[in-house]
């Protein structure tokens, strides 16, 4: 079966087929780089990430484009408030985007661009709006989309603006009215603002226009997928269509992809409501980045996923679970040969697997598909069933679930040590729980410095020198490593 996804624009689930051969023309938006990014975020972050790793586990070619906010109204406004220009301001939050992305294993687009490396050209795409009637200037200097010239406008929200009051304009970013209303492209520098020159006079680009120019300029001017949370479909993403489109003539997207938000413990999350966490204020509460990552993925896209930090820790059981699963295979001395209904259970596996994400990319039915491999095969290798050549086959759908879903490589540890490195930078010591100062020291030795050491308690444990054995697993303990001694050996794991 051909992937199929919910396209926001028919509101239908559709089969996916690239507009251009087996090359995938994909744009998401990414940050707005005025603070550090919460979890709501990252659930659209990792949505995105799912599927760009299952296009390119599909044999798709991927041009994936990402932009980062990095001029707005609430940039320029805290910017001003702490006497920094823009870029200074920005900077620390891009580094810590990333930062945070690569501790959820979130793979880098084919590009990632910045809104205030492509002002001038939003500047010339602005000017052919004027050009052909769909914006105009205001006396201050500022340009604004005529909404009235573009009927079509309400398509991607299936909102009915029938009645709108025509020439009204908002001037604000981000706005939740169900009523339109000319939105600014272009806005004439206040005192004290960050401004750029352009050919349509000083100023800065709205938030809307940054997306469309970025998109077109990398993708074309049609392209095949453009995915974002729910809260962007109106008023952002409904007036990307308008502006672009009205500028082409031609559709501007194939298939729009929108995730959820996420609620915290069965509540909005907000400031106020004292729910509200970063990916690092998590980490710093103990924990693991894997957890995180698995829990955000566990409900499909287009449900409402309520993060709770029970289901947090079951997160981190689940992944600990199919780690273990993996090291058992690594590890146990099977009998030669191999068993026909293991293999089966392999194959029947990947096939599920694929089929779950296939269908609209339904991570929960691909997650069940997994563990039910796991159960069966643990019991099958509890009554000594699992032979030798069945280790490669279980193995290998163990590879296609961790091309997705990316939690079973066991590197918590330096990412949460660099997180309290980070901590401690900022000066937040006090929000480091002894949990994660005690995952941190895990990274403290290499994987080879790990098996140098076991392999000097093996020893010490064979030559009854239990003096020696007891001291290496304790230094082992101290830094964060579990050894386990099973019958097929003596294997370790960091906590």
């Amino acid at each position: 079966m051909p992937l199929q996804l919910f396209n926001t624009l028919s509101g239908k689930v559709e089969e996916f087929h690239p507009l251009e051969d087996d090359l995938v023309r994909m744009y998401a938006c990414g940050p707005t780089v005025y603070d550090y990014g919460h979890i709501g975020n990252f659930r659209t972050f990792i949505v995105v990430d799912t599927l760009r790793r299952f296009l390119k586990q599909s044999g798709y070619k991927l041009k994936h484009v990402m932009n980062i906010t990095d001029v707005d109204d609430k940039i320029i406004r805290n910017a001003a408030a702490l006497g920094v220009s823009v870029q200074d301001y920005t900077k620390k939050y891009k580094q810590a985007f990333l930062e945070d992305a690569d501790a959820l294993n979130i793979q880098h687009p084919e590009f990632l661009v910045n809104a205030t490396d492509h002002i001038q050209e939003m500047a010339h795409f602005i000017a052919g709006l004027v050009e052909k009637g769909y914006a105009y200037r205001t006396d201050d200097g500022s340009y604004y989309f005529r909404i009235a010239k573009f009927p079509e406008y309400g398509k991607l929200s299936k909102k009915d603006f029938a009645g709108m009051n025509d020439g009204a304009r908002v001037d604000v970013d981000e706005y939740d009215k169900d009523n339109a209303r000319d939105f600014a492209l272009w806005k004439a520098p206040k005192p004290g603002e960050a401004q750029w020159e352009t050919e349509i006079g000083p100023g800065r680009p709205g938030w809307h226009i940054e997306c469309s120019q970025m998109s077109m300029k990398y993708l074309g001017e049609s392209f095949d997928i453009h995915a974002g949370g729910e809260d962007l479909i109106f008023p952002h993403h409904e007036n990307e269509i308008a502006q672009s489109e009205a500028l082409t003539g031609k559709p501007f997207v194939h298939v729009w992809v929108h995730a959820r938000f996420l609620l915290v413990e069965g509540e909005k999350m907000a400031k106020s409501a004292g729910n509200f966490f970063t990916v690092r204020d998590l980490i710093l509460m103990g924990h693991k980045p894997s957890s995180i990552r698995f829990l955000l993925m566990s409900v499909p896209y287009r449900k409402q996923l309520n993060f709770t930090f029970d289901g947090l820790t079951q997160a981190a059981n689940s992944v600990e679970r199919l780690r273990n699963f993996k090291l058992r295979l690594q590890t146990s001395q099977f009998a030669d040969g191999g068993n026909v209904i293991i293999a089966e259970i392999a194959e029947r596996t990947s096939a599920e697997m694929r089929a779950g994400l296939d269908d609209d990319l339904n991570t929960a039915r691909a997650l069940g598909a997994v563990f039910d491999m796991v159960r069966d095969v643990n019991a099958a290798a509890d009554a000594g069933e699992v032979r030798k050549a069945n280790v490669p086959q279980l193995l290998r759908v163990l590879e296609e679930f961790e091309e997705i879903f990316a939690v079973l490589k066991d590197d918590d540890a330096a990412k949460v040590r660099a997180t309290v490195e980070w901590a401690k930078t900022e000066g937040l010591e006090n929000k480091i729980s002894p949990q994660t100062a005690e995952l941190a020291k895990a990274a403290a030795l290499s994987d080879a410095d790990v098996e140098q050491l076991v392999a000097e308690h093996s020893q010490a444990r064979k030559t009854r020198d239990f003096a020696r054995s007891d001291a290496i697993r304790a230094q082992l303990a101290e830094n964060g490593i579990i050894l386990e001694n099973t019958k097929d050996g003596v294997r370790w794991r960091r906590k």
